[in-house]
């Protein structure tokens, strides 16, 4: 959707608000997801792809909080 299609909010404050607030939805999302997929044997190169990201930068971001929560990591 091209953005002169999207309404924007009248005051700024609240677009800015409402664009923090989708990032960390998204965050959230993408964590919770990448951790079913973990448990599921997925491997890092198969979620980073998914993802649209390389495997480095999604290990990276999510390596530490998945060993925290017990999730059995694949080495490739």
């Amino acid at each position: 959707m091209p953005a002169e299609e999207i309404p924007a909010p009248l005051d700024p404050a609240d677009g800015l608000a409402a664009v923090a607030a989708l990032r960390r939805l998204a965050d959230q999302l993408e964590d919770a997801a990448v951790e079913q997929a973990m448990r599921a044997g997925w491997s890092w190169p198969q979620v980073a792809e998914a993802l649209g990201v390389t495997r480095q930068a999604v290990h990276k971001k999510h390596a530490k909080r998945l060993i925290a929560a017990g999730v059995q990591l694949r080495r490739r």
